[in-house]
């Protein structure tokens, strides 16, 4: 099957992050099998869903991983002139859920077994595929769980996110928090009787974004990232059963985004230390039982590999170019760099369609990423 039907094939498969991926990992699986390629399938606690690791070439010797997420965004909502779950094509694009981000990359990868099957590999290529990952990069964690206990760690990582074939070797990094203010609710006539969540909640909500003009300062910028600076924003929030209510409960939801260099947990603490001594005070001095809660909803590292490195002299390598650069959104590829695996973001399409309706890739994109990775086994068996 060449890269193309391999999309379809896995266009077809609804592997939206709340359904289970096991229907697209058995077709890998089986696809695999038939070229005598074993595979690893690493589950969630319900069983549910699994990550797949294959190794192809000498497994005892550092290779590279060809790395992809299995799961898409929801199509809930968006106005699709076709069929989101089936690859269609016109004007050269390929249209579908997924198809940059990133099952065309995979495609590409399942369609590039024979030809390094065919080639006496001196160094392995590993295909690591993932669950998960749209929610917060959480599935590909018990299997880098696992490659962390083996001897031989890889040269290389590609994660094929989107980015038109160009090497990435950035990324900030993500957290998400949520914060709940839980104050006492009394008759709106009787106010300072109560203690106002809402409130409360706009006080830490108005502290968050003061702490977050502090990280604009031109000595923190990182001239390689749009915006160069960590961000950090408020994205949810809720509150209050009625107006005559004093609120005794509310509900916000914040997120950093970090550069590289910077730990989101930091700016979190932050916020949490002013709670504590400046919010909280007030409010028990009020209600013994107001209280200010925060919960980390998920993480993910951001990405910095050495331009000066052995991965980023492979990846330019393999794509024909070291204009190397960065993108805003967040990947695996931290996590992988965090346990020993030197990462770089490399793969077919763009960004720019990722998440939308009428998603696409070209199939020039498409092309492009068969002969990177035909020069990736050309490379192996030098």
């Amino acid at each position: 099957m060449n890269s193309r039907d391999l999309l379809a094939a896995l266009v077809g498969f609804d592997t939206t992050s709340r359904e289970s991926n096991l229907h697209l990992i058995e077709f890998v699986r089986d696809y695999l099998a038939g070229f005598d390629v074993p595979c690893e399938l690493m589950f969630n606690a319900s069983r549910s869903k699994a990550n797949l690791f294959a190794t192809l070439g000498p497994a005892d010797l550092p290779g590279i991983v060809l790395s992809g997420h299995t799961d898409v965004v929801p199509v809930d909502g968006q106005p699709w002139t076709v069929a989101p779950f089936e690859l269609s094509e016109h004007d050269g694009k390929l249209f579908g859920r997924g198809t940059a981000d990133m099952k065309g990359y995979i495609a590409c990868v399942l369609a590039a077994v024979p030809g390094l099957l065919a080639a006496p590999l001196n160094k392995p290529v590993h295909i690591a595929l993932s669950y998960d990952e749209e929610v917060g990069c959480l599935g590909v964690r018990s299997l880098l769980a696992e490659l962390d206990q083996r001897p031989v760690k890889p040269l290389l990582c590609i994660i094929g996110e989107p980015t038109e074939l160009k090497p990435v070797l950035g990324h900030k990094g993500k957290l998400a928090m949520r914060c709940d203010v839980h104050g006492a609710a009394c008759h709106s006539a009787y106010a300072p009787q109560g203690v106002n969540a809402i409130e409360y909640a706009a006080e830490l909500i108005g502290e968050l974004g003061r702490i977050g003009s502090t990280l604009r300062a031109p000595e923190l910028h990182d001239a390689r990232f749009d915006p160069p600076f960590t961000t950090v924003q408020t994205g949810m929030i809720s509150g209050g059963k009625a107006l005559n209510i004093v609120p005794a409960d509310c509900r916000f939801d914040f997120e950093v985004r970090a550069l590289p260099a910077h730990d989101p947990l930091d700016i979190a603490q932050q916020l949490q230390d002013y709670a504590n001594a400046r919010v909280l005070p007030r409010m028990q001095a009020v209600s013994a039982d107001a209280d200010i809660r925060f919960t980390e909803l998920s993480a993910y590292p951001g990405l910095a590999t050495d331009a000066k490195g052995q991965a980023a002299q492979l990846i330019a390598q393999f794509c024909g170019s070291d204009a190397f650069t960065t993108v805003a959104f967040g990947t695996e590829g931290g996590l992988f760099d965090a346990i020993g695996i030197p990462t770089v973001v490399c793969g077919p399409g763009s960004m720019d369609q990722g998440h939308k309706p009428d998603e696409f890739v070209s199939v020039a994109q498409l092309e492009a990423c068969d002969a990177m990775l035909q020069r990736i086994t050309r490379t192996l068996q030098d």
